[in-house]
Parts: C-alpha cells; structure tokens; sequence
C-alpha cells in the first residue's frame, strides 16, 4: 500500500487530499472518503488506509481548507457550506479520475456523521459515483447556507445505489429519520439499503472515541459496506 497527502486547487483555494491506493499498477476503482466533524484525524485516516488494502484508491479531501484552523471541529463544521462542500467533492473526483492508477468510471464516495450528509449531497450533485455509503449521517433534512435546499430535498437526483448505517440508538440521525429517508428513496426509485445496529448510537464505528465505539455493530458494517462497494465497483 502506498500513502501520500497531496494538494489540489479549488478555484483560488488549495485543499490537501489524504491519499492511499494498493501496490501495482491498477487501474483499481476509487472511494473518496469523507470525514466526520473531528476532520482528516486517525480514524478518517485509518478508513482511508482500509480501503486501499481493499483495493481501492482512497481519497480524503480536507473540507476544512478554507477555515481557521484554531477552530476545533465542531465549531469548522457548523461553518461548511453546501456549494463550497459540492465544490470541493468535484475537485477530488477530478483528481481520481486523472490518476493513472484511478479507473475512471468506478468511483464511489463513503462518509461518516457529517461525511454521511456531504454523501447524500454528492450522490446527487455529482455524476460520477456509481454507488454510496452512509455511516449515520445526519442533518441531511438541513441545507448549509443562503440560497440552496437540503440534501433531502435533492434525492429524486440521486444518479447511484446507496447504503446507510444507523445506530439504533442514534438521535441523529434518529429512528423517524431513517424511516423519512427510506421513504422518500423509494418514492423516488432510488436503489438503497438500510442496516440499524442495536446497542450502537452514533459513531458507533469510531475506534478512537471508547465512549461511542461499538465493536459488534462495527465487525458487521464494515464488511458489509465492503461487500456494497465490491459489488458495485469492484475491487
């Protein structure tokens, strides 16, 4: 496996990409990585890491490139903006796609707790995933700044399948959340598949948080998202 952080421009902006693909010469399918509030921290890194020893090219674009880096995460996140976030997704992408390892047309997008709703807003903003994976994404019913809608409100231009995991235990997003998304999915005719894990809340996948980490719940989903993606993109 190799690993390299990179920079790329958006617009006038630059943004680091926390990068890993397997050894060979590919070409191998893609995943960009979205991270949760904390940011590109260890575990964003660590899932990056998981996917190339997958087989995937993992690409993680810092979202917080635009803000002060004083501020801790919760305080950047409340901060993003939707068409800065869409912005910043195209720009990953367009890395991948010129990646000599990056098969080009077997991209998919996977995102954690904020990451989740920056996928929902991605598989609908942009037409190159061919499938996406939300881990207990919340506030996609909210739009991040003037003059846009929410990712919800986006779903009948979802182009991919979609899978979610939900901690059963979660308020955010919560029971009657899942329930509002997989109706308006399949209102829309929009391939999806749901997973709720008992005893998990949110960020029941994250190691380095003790509080929140559900072992069980995390040995199911992982292998379970792995499994979505392989099917859709191969590896």
């Amino acid at each position: 496996m190799q690993k390299l952080t990179v920079t790329i421009p958006v617009g006038a902006q630059s943004m680091a990409l926390s990068t890993a693909w397997p050894d060979g010469p590919g070409p191998f399918p893609a995943i960009v990585v979205i991270q949760h509030a904390p940011g590109l921290d260890t575990f964003t890194q660590t899932m990056v890491e998981r996917l190339a020893q997958a087989g995937y090219v993992a690409a993680a674009p810092d979202l917080y490139h635009r803000l002060d880096a004083r501020l801790d995460g919760m305080a950047k996140m409340k901060l993003l903006r939707d068409r800065e976030v869409e912005a910043d997704v195209a720009a990953t992408v367009d890395w991948l796609r010129g990646h000599a390892a990056v098969a080009s047309e077997r991209l998919g997008i996977i995102g954690f707790c904020m990451g989740g709703r920056v996928v929902y807003l991605a598989a609908a903003a942009n037409p190159h995933f061919k499938a996406a994976v939300v881990f207990y994404g919340g506030n996609i019913m909210q739009p991040w700044g003037e003059g846009v809608v929410a990712p919800f409100a986006r779903t009948s231009e979802i182009r991919c399948p979609l899978m979610f995991h939900f901690g059963a235990d979660d308020t955010n997003p919560s029971p009657d959340d899942m329930r509002r998304y997989d109706a308006e999915l399949t209102h829309h005719n929009k391939p999806h598949e749901f997973h709720a894990y008992a005893g998990a809340g949110h960020a029941f996948l994250n190691f380095t948080n003790a509080e929140r980490f559900r072992e069980a719940a995390a040995a199911v989903a992982w292998p379970r998202a792995l499994e979505f993606l392989a099917r859709h993109l191969g590896a």
